[in-house]
């Protein structure tokens, strides 16, 4: 059995910082973790890549070549992953030991985990090959600046959470950024009925009915929680990936160590 994070969200979201401060935590507690790129536009990293979708396939080799712009480019770089996933995504993986833990730097165009099915292809065939994973969807947290942006937060992450029909984790990134915290609280954990209100005085009259099957939405898929990540703070890597770890199962069929506290009998 395999572990892996599938880390998406949108472009600047913290994403590529999120996985090398991963990486910096699990080598200074002694724990192996792999990062894959699976970003055919990322150009530098700050941690050891371990498999690299550009071996595959460039963006700027595919924009020169075909004419496309840098959105329409990587959507066919992707793809064009999707197509090979029987061939150079299964040669990766045989890399690996059956216990190996994986976490996917993920572009960040929204349609790769909103509508189009590249990803969830992608997914399919992690779980073939006796995968669990688990998508991490950041949020930067500067982006919570008032109800109306929480909404649409929640929403884009309502998406990839049916698209991809994974467990699913929500991440507000960048937590050390924020000059005022008491304004990212208030959307931790806010109560339904007050985002109710809050939105209606944001949103014409005409808007209420909307509002409030919005409000239901995320309510009933309990997406108003989210988990806040402080990079700076051991406590909040540690507490994150527990709550991570805990979605796929990691280290459950690990042996249980007994220490033996009994004095050895001198006969």
């Amino acid at each position: 059995m395999g572990y892996a994070q599938l880390v998406i969200g949108p472009a600047g979201s913290g994403k590529s910082t999120y996985c090398s401060s991963l990486h910096q935590h699990c080598e200074t507690v002694g724990r192996t973790m792999h990062v894959v790129n699976l970003d055919p536009a990322a150009e530098r990293f700050d941690y050891p890549v371990a498999m690299d979708i550009r071996e595959l396939v460039s963006l700027d080799d595919v924009m020169e070549e075909l004419g496309l712009g840098p959105n329409g480019g990587l959507l066919y770089c992707m793809e064009h992953l999707e197509e090979n996933l029987d061939d150079w995504l299964t040669e990766e993986l045989d890399n690996y030991m059956d216990d190996d833990y994986l976490v996917f730097d993920c572009p960040g165009q929204i349609e790769l985990f909103s509508h189009v099915p590249v990803l969830k292809n992608f997914v399919e065939h992690l779980r073939r090959k006796n995968f669990n994973v688990c998508a991490v969807y950041l949020l930067d947290s500067q982006f919570m600046t008032d109800i109306t942006k929480f909404i649409s937060g929640c929403m884009a992450s309502l998406s990839a959470m049916v698209q991809l029909e994974l467990p699913h984790i929500n991440i507000l990134s960048k937590m050390d950024l924020v000059t005022n915290k008491k304004d990212i609280e208030d959307f931790l954990n806010p109560e339904p009925l007050v985002l109710l209100s809050e939105l209606n005085q944001r949103m014409a009259p005409q808007f209420s009915k909307l509002n409030k099957a919005l409000i239901e939405l995320v309510d009933e898929y309990n997406m108003v929680s989210f988990v806040p990540l402080d990079l700076r703070k051991e406590s909040s890597i540690r507490y994150v990936l527990a709550q991570i770890d805990i979605c796929i199962q990691y280290g459950e069929d690990a042996d249980v160590k007994i220490k033996d506290n009994d004095p050895e009998d001198d006969d």
